[in-house]
């Protein structure tokens, strides 16, 4: 076994990953917070998994290092409810490689770098809303040149945001408007934020059915987000 698979491996040691080194896999890298996970994650990776046609989804928890993500859960508590919610899903895996890496290096750019030499043979897909992509035409993101002009994207429709206006009016998106842009804009809006389900929590409210069973037992029995 290749050190790649071996790695994968011991993340998501229940399921068959061999196909992530098949020339031409088609994977998507869905990165966010998780904090906690919902059903609306879930119900958007599968759908997206389903539509564009890909082998894989690698689930990637965010660095708690990022000044742009205020996180209230430990690296560990997340990892394992990413881990539990994904566990029935053959298409779904975990990767841990944010968490790790030093200050300065977790941006997206260096995160599909880090990709591109794991899996070289790989067809590779930054997922992301389109909150996200219309940050990236404003400027708000870092190496968002290097990022954009060197990697492909599937955009999942978010309420309010027209991904088309967005394009058009980011010099940097519409100069590399060439197909690298797969824009879902279909029945992908639904919004249950991890937010919500914190603020819940906190209030002593009752979200169970908007975050996987295992995860709100976890969530639970570890006392999170209180």
């Amino acid at each position: 076994m290749s050190d790649t698979l071996a790695y994968f491996q011991q993340l998501n040691p229940d399921k068959k990953i061999d196909k992530l080194l098949e020339k031409g896999a088609k994977i998507g890298i869905y990165g966010s917070s998780f904090d906690p996970v919902t059903n609306v994650h879930l119900w958007t990776a599968s759908t997206v998994a389903h539509r564009k046609k890909l082998d894989a989804i690698i689930f990637l928890p965010s660095s708690h290092k990022r000044t742009d993500k205020k996180l209230q859960t430990s690296d560990e508590h997340r990892v394992n409810m990413v881990s539990l919610a994904i566990k029935d899903n053959p298409k779904f895996l975990l990767d841990t490689y944010e968490l790790d890496v030093l200050p300065g290096y977790h941006y997206t750019y260096y995160t599909m770098e880090h990709f591109k030499k794991l899996l070289p043979h790989a067809d590779l897909f930054f997922i992301m809303g389109a909150d996200l992509l219309q940050d990236i035409g404003e400027g708000k993101w870092k190496k968002a040149d290097e990022l954009i002009s060197q990697n492909q994207f599937i955009i999942m429709a978010r309420e309010g945001i027209d991904m088309l206006k967005a394009i058009s009016h980011s010099p940097l998106l519409r100069n590399y408007d060439d197909g690298r842009f797969q824009l879902l804009d279909k029945g992908l809006a639904m919004e249950i934020s991890s937010t919500y389900i914190r603020q819940e929590f906190a209030r002593g409210g009752e979200p169970r059915y908007l975050m996987p069973d295992l995860c709100y037992f976890y969530s639970k029995k570890h006392g999170l987000y209180k």
